[in-house]
């Protein structure tokens, strides 16, 4: 049964129509997309160039890498929000340093290839205080980044 343009205004009754609201067929958001995550790629890898990964260790350059990009999403999200509705030079910006650089800079993929790595190297208490700090830490910096972004200003205050 095809969708009623009524329950879904959104969505075309020609399903082989692409409607104009999918933002990711977009190519100007494709491009957003891309170009954050390239420079969010470059941030990630000079971090852990700065603080690699030692053998047997705490990985501390993926774990530092997740809680500032959570730190950062929180501050980028936060300040969007508080600047109007998701459209124009809001989404762009979203689309760009959120779900790009963010997006490329964090990397929850290698904090489950990192701890499985401490886990088959029999290193599980590391690889569950690894994860669940990793979690619940980044939950912090995301909350953290958010008052930040959401702290009220000072007025400036006259010259004397």
């Amino acid at each position: 049964m095809c969708p009623s343009s009524d329950s879904h205004p959104e969505l075309p009754l020609d399903p082989d129509a692409i409607p104009t609201r999918i933002l990711h067929v977009q190519p100007v958001a494709v491009l957003l997309v891309a170009a954050g995550g390239f420079a969010g790629t470059l941030a990630r890898y000079a971090l852990s160039e700065w603080a690699p990964t030692r053998g047997r260790a705490w990985p501390w350059g993926t774990f530092l890498t997740n809680l500032i990009g959570a730190f950062l999403l929180g501050i980028l999200l936060e300040a969007l929000a508080r600047r109007g509705p998701d459209e124009g030079w809001r989404q762009r910006m979203r689309l760009l340093a959120g779900t790009g650089f963010c997006g490329a800079f964090t990397t929850y993929s290698a904090l489950a290839v990192e701890t499985d790595l401490l886990v088959r190297d029999s290193r599980v208490a590391l690889a569950a205080g690894y994860l669940a700090a990793t979690v619940l830490l980044g939950l912090l910096a995301t909350v953290l980044g958010l008052l930040a972004a959401g702290r009220p200003r000072r007025a400036a205050s006259p010259p004397a």
